[in-house]
């Protein structure tokens, strides 16, 4: 099985660049590196990542930061219509936000665009592939409810550009896994301009 987004770093090159920061900066960095147990060098890149694949566009597409008990809570009393409403309102607000971001509208830049938006918001999302079969893994630890939801938006996806797939999911409180066959060569991270 190899995991989309980690062929796709093994890639990439790289090049060294110097920054001149506040001593106070690079405390706070080092000690946050050390906490996590990776070096200064990966944290600093992942804040930069995160910073141009998210961040700096969040402010623009209308984005705010909302504690993930609030979302939690909100989530518990939703039924399915109410769902099917809140996905009804968000999916045309997806395509424009993907539009916005990436330049384009179609399955990969779309899947992409979620992947960074789960990762900001401190869910985790892997994409894993065995021959043809890929595997959408989200884990946001927000209750059955948004297992759900995570489940019909999927198909709301997918039905848009790939109505013929066979989507099986595996849903629990926590964790939603979407399996459909894409393709050996599928992959989100890379996409025509």
């Amino acid at each position: 099985m190899v995991s989309s987004r980690n062929q796709q770093q093994k890639k990439e090159t790289t090049r060294s660049i110097t920054y001149r920061l506040p001593e106070r900066l690079i405390e706070d960095l080092d000690g946050e590196a050390n906490q996590k147990k990776i070096s200064q060098n990966v944290l600093v890149k992942q804040i930069l990542e995160k910073y141009i694949n998210w961040d700096r566009l969040a402010d623009k597409i209308g984005m705010i930061p909302v504690p993930k008990e609030i979302i939690k809570t909100l989530g518990e009393d939703l039924d399915g219509r109410e769902i099917d409403g809140i996905i009804n309102v968000m999916f045309p607000m997806i395509k424009n936000h993907v539009m916005f971001i990436k330049g384009g509208y179609d399955l990969p830049r779309c899947l992409e665009t979620l992947e960074e938006y789960m990762r900001a918001s401190g869910m985790n999302s892997d994409h894993r592939r065995d021959g043809e079969l890929h595997s959408f893994i989200i884990q946001h630890n927000l209750g059955m409810k948004w297992s759900v939801f995570a489940e019909q938006l999927l198909t709301q996806i997918f039905r848009n550009f790939a109505s013929d797939k066979d989507l099986k999911f595996q849903t629990t409180d926590s964790t939603v896994i979407l399996k459909v066959a894409l393709g050996s060569d599928f992959n989100e991270h890379h996409y025509q301009s």
